[in-house]
């Protein structure tokens, strides 16, 4: 008489052996990890790394100018370097992360119209403000509230309790640079962004050690 091995498969009607069973549960793992946090905490740190070093410097060469007169030639280089490398990276590494994941790790055409519209509109309407004369809108950290507030909902319907935070802490940090001038904001946004990116890395560095995640 036969017997079935015990390590035949499930769909064949047998069970799972031990060895299957580990490699089912790490790619299970994997996945979700992929799915849930596609910004690996080596990117969060160099992402935090970047922006203090690059509004850091914007702050010193600003940060004398009475009255405050705005960036100078030698600093837009600097910011749009910047964004073009944190872009690329974050693309890069997001896109590796979520390679044939779909559903709700990713932005829908809604969530992304919805950031759109609070940072476009908000632009617009300090560049108008700076136009009038407004000091506040001449501020850096101004344009970060609206669009801070938006994604912290959003991700508020998502259950993302790690996310809201980080929407929320943009927000204070908008509002903190509006009583340090338009010269100190740079230097409130550069900290700011740097303790909340920092943050983030640690917080999801610990979560993967808590759930035994490599």
């Amino acid at each position: 008489m036969n017997h079935t091995s015990d390590t035949t498969a499930a769909g064949n009607g047998g069970s799972f052996g031990p060895e299957q069973a580990a490699a089912l549960l790490h790619q299970t793992t994997q996945q979700a990890n992929r799915k849930f946090e596609p910004a690996p905490p080596w990117l969060l740190v160099t992402r935090g790394v970047m922006v203090l070093a690059t509004l850091g410097a914007i702050w010193l060469s600003v940060r004398g100018q009475h009255p405050y007169r705005g960036l100078t030639g030698a600093d837009i280089p600097i910011l749009l370097a910047f964004v073009v490398v944190n872009f690329a990276a974050t693309v890069a590494v997001r896109r590796h992360a979520t390679a044939g994941v779909s559903g709700r790790s990713r932005f829908s055409r809604g969530e992304i119209t919805v950031l759109v519209l609070a940072f476009v509109p908000s632009a617009v309407a300090l560049t108008w403000l700076a136009v009038a004369g407004v000091d506040f809108a001449t501020y850096p950290t101004s344009v970060m509230v609206i669009p801070g507030l938006a994604y912290a909902v959003l991700m508020a319907a998502r259950a993302n309790r790690r996310e809201v935070a980080t929407g929320l802490a943009i927000v204070v940090i908008g509002i903190v640079g509006a009583f340090a001038g338009p010269a100190g904001a740079w230097a409130v946004a550069a900290v700011g962004l740097c303790v909340v990116l920092l943050g983030s890395a640690a917080a999801i560095a610990w979560q993967r050690v808590h759930d035994g995640v490599a």
